[in-house]
């Protein structure tokens, strides 16, 4: 499904960020990517969608060679790489529904996504996905008003609406609270369950990732030290990942230890009627 190998990324400044990563992710496959702060974890997902161009190595998708593709044939891949932003990188003066339909932005013609005009289809989809998340009766809401759950919820489906291939999730709990961070992590590998879907996400909590994740794979200094399943990652192992430390009280928890964080705190989504006959102003 995913097919990396020998990617290297050197920046201008000398800095080597990766070194000659071999990677594969299968259909389906929920990998987390785990390290410290400067191991490569955000220039490797970059790198898959070339928001970051590799220096050297190759990133095939499906099939498909992503390194060496141009402009307009680099747009239309990009359709099958759904991406997560810590930040949820929304529009924060557009509504929840326009930020969900923005990632039909690849699909439509300019003008079409100019006057905000997209087929039916598409907005019944993000109806769906909204609805999925628990944030239905927030459509009308602007981005700027919402909590930053709500917003990484947004940012999920901003990039399911895409039917990507392939997930590629920043740091996604890293401004959330312990709950809401369970909540999302939950709420993406179910997502990905559903849909067969691949996801690599960079996480810097080890306990979300043993959690969540069916594949850990450890960074350091841009090099893969580990790739393995959660309960392989003891105290050795994360000291070769972290360095020293007193790693005793890193022990893998059952999701369902918290099933009380599938639910919002109380008054956090306030059900409000959904307004069709407005949304009918985007086709």
């Amino acid at each position: 499904m995913l097919r990396i190998r020998g990617l290297t990324k050197r920046y201008r400044t000398g800095d080597l960020a990766l070194d000659k990563i071999d990677l594969d992710v299968a259909q389906g496959e929920v990998v987390a990517l785990i390290g410290p702060s400067g191991a490569g974890k955000s220039t490797l997902i970059r790198c898959i969608n070339r928001l970051v161009e590799p220096t050297a190595g190759t990133i095939a998708l499906n099939g498909v060679e992503l390194t060496t593709l141009g402009k307009g044939a680099l747009r239309r891949a990009r359709r099958k790489l759904g991406m997560i932003f810590q930040e949820y990188a929304l529009v924060e003066r557009l509504t929840v529904m326009e930020n969900v339909l923005s990632g039909r932005l690849g699909y439509v013609g300019f003008w079409r996504s100019y006057m905000r005009k997209f087929p039916q289809a598409d907005i019944d989809e993000a109806f769906r996905l909204l609805a999925r998340v628990g944030l239905d009766h927030m459509v009308d809401k602007r981005a700027d008003a919402l909590s930053g759950g709500q917003r990484q919820r947004v940012g999920i489906c901003r990039a399911l609406i895409q039917n990507p291939d392939l997930l590629l999730v920043d740091e996604p709990t890293a401004s959330l609270d312990p709950k809401t961070s369970r909540q999302i992590m939950r709420l993406i590998t179910e997502l990905c369950r559903e849909r067969n879907l691949s996801a690599i996400v960079n996480i810097h909590d080890v306990q979300l990732a043993q959690m969540f994740a069916s594949r850990i794979v450890g960074l350091r200094q841009g090099i893969i030290v580990y790739d393995g399943a959660p309960d392989g990652l003891t105290s050795d192992v994360l000291t070769r990942i972290y360095g020293e430390e007193d790693w005793s009280a890193t022990t893998k928890r059952s999701p369902e230890a918290d099933e009380d964080a599938d639910h919002e705190e109380p008054g956090a989504l306030e059900p409000a009627p959904l307004d069709r006959d407005r949304m009918a102003g985007l086709t």
